[in-house]
């Protein structure tokens, strides 16, 4: 599955890409994005879109969990996580 020109599909099953690895930094306290040459440390946010990237769940599915996690406007989690999703597909860091 591809990315559409106006983002996501609803149906798109996101994962981190083979060698991208999401871990707890026990010395920083916060989680890290761990690719080969590059370790980014994402904000609270992206922290937990990041850990529901299973590769099963679909991108509305995480969106739906995540609204009602945070009991937040749904609206406002699909933005941010189709956001976060796009700017890692282009860096090849997610998979869909």
């Amino acid at each position: 599955m591809t990315a559409e020109p106006a983002g996501l599909a609803d149906d798109a099953r996101p994962k981190l890409a083979r060698g991208v690895k999401l871990k707890r930094d026990g010395v920083r306290g916060a989680w890290v994005l761990l690719a080969p040459e590059r370790v980014i440390q994402p904000n609270p946010v992206a922290a937990e879109i990041l850990q529901r990237l299973d590769g099963v769940r679909t991108v509305v599915e995480i969106v739906d969990d995540l609204a009602q996690a945070f009991q937040a406007p749904r609206e406002r989690i699909d933005a941010d996580v189709r956001a976060l999703l796009s700017d890692l597909l282009a860096k090849r860091m997610v998979v869909t």
